[in-house]
């Protein structure tokens, strides 16, 4: 299962394409599950993600979540760790039990401040950043644990994911930041949403420049962020409050314009400009990770072609 998503990752001739699921505040993940499969989405991708407690909110276990959806779909799953929530003892434990459960395909996040989260003095551990967790990966995958420990029974190959930003002032920063995420093992590099050609395009080319500067030529893939924004508000809320993501002027005024016509003229440029986009960079690089935050109806039109 694993071994052909990552064939198909690393192959410039094939498409990729995997969907964010978030767990959500319930005690069970089978909802989320049931949608999926009513929309009939799970044959349009490769694969899905699972995210665990974004905006340190708390949500149903990421990697439980990950094992219900391959177990039902049949399909890898990216579970996501955050160095926010565990330290090293936890995160190699948590690492075994997703083992054990064929859960290995892990995205390594630093995760967002515990000061946001919804629960009442809820600290943060971050022992480190997510650089550690890759490194523990790489551990687990010699057969030796971060202490340098070897296991009884070996850990079965686990495949490491990080995350970049999609946009900075200076894009040397971006540079920087894969180079480094790339010397710490990472397969597969997912950017925060892209919404324009010329992005994915500056994106794509600093990746090259940072494998040519690790003699990774072959080991990692750039996988670019796709997020439809049908919604002025979003759009706006994107452009003006979260660091990492360029919102072009073309998609902001598009929808205003059409937000004035109506909620259905808004949805509808939206997700013209949304499949425009996704359209343009099957083209270029058809390495696509879809986040919709479960609104897997938008997935399922974007994937409708």
């Amino acid at each position: 299962m694993f071994e052909q998503l990552i064939k198909k990752l690393h192959d410039p001739k094939q498409s990729y394409i995997t969907l964010e699921t978030t767990p959500k505040h319930d005690a069970r993940f089978t909802p989320v599950i049931e949608t999926i499969e009513k929309l009939g989405i799970a044959d349009k991708v490769d694969g899905f993600s699972t995210t665990d407690n974004p905006l340190a909110k708390l949500k149903f276990n990421s990697i439980i979540a990950a094992h219900q959806l391959q177990q039902h779909f049949n399909k890898p799953v990216l579970a996501t760790m955050t160095m926010r929530d565990r330290n090293k003892i936890a995160l190699q434990s948590d690492l075994l039990g997703a083992n054990g459960i064929d859960v290995r395909a892990i995205l390594a996040l630093t995760g967002d401040p515990a000061k946001i989260s919804d629960q009442p003095a809820a600290k943060g551990v971050f022992e480190s950043d997510s650089t550690m967790l890759l490194d523990i990966i790489k551990c687990f995958n010699a057969g030796i644990d971060y202490a340098g420990r070897e296991f009884g029974i070996k850990p079965d190959p686990i495949y490491p994911f990080a995350v970049s930003n999609a946009f900075a002032k200076n894009p040397k920063t971006l540079l920087r930041k894969f180079v480094k995420k790339l010397d710490h093992g990472a397969i597969g590099i997912i950017t925060q949403p892209v919404f324009d050609r010329e992005n994915a395009l500056m994106l794509l080319e600093l990746f090259e420049e940072a494998k040519e500067a690790n003699n990774r030529s072959k080991e990692s893939t750039l996988i670019l962020g796709l997020f439809p924004v049908t919604r002025l508000k979003t759009a706006q809320f994107l452009s003006s409050h979260v660091p990492g993501i360029h919102v072009p002027k073309k998609w902001v005024n598009a929808l205003y314009e059409a937000h004035k016509k109506g909620e259905k003229e808004e949805e509808k440029v939206g997700l013209a400009l949304s499949q425009e986009l996704y359209e343009s960079i099957m083209e270029i690089h058809p390495k696509i990770h879809i986040m919709t935050a479960n609104r897997f109806s938008l997935a399922k039109k974007l994937l409708a072609n």
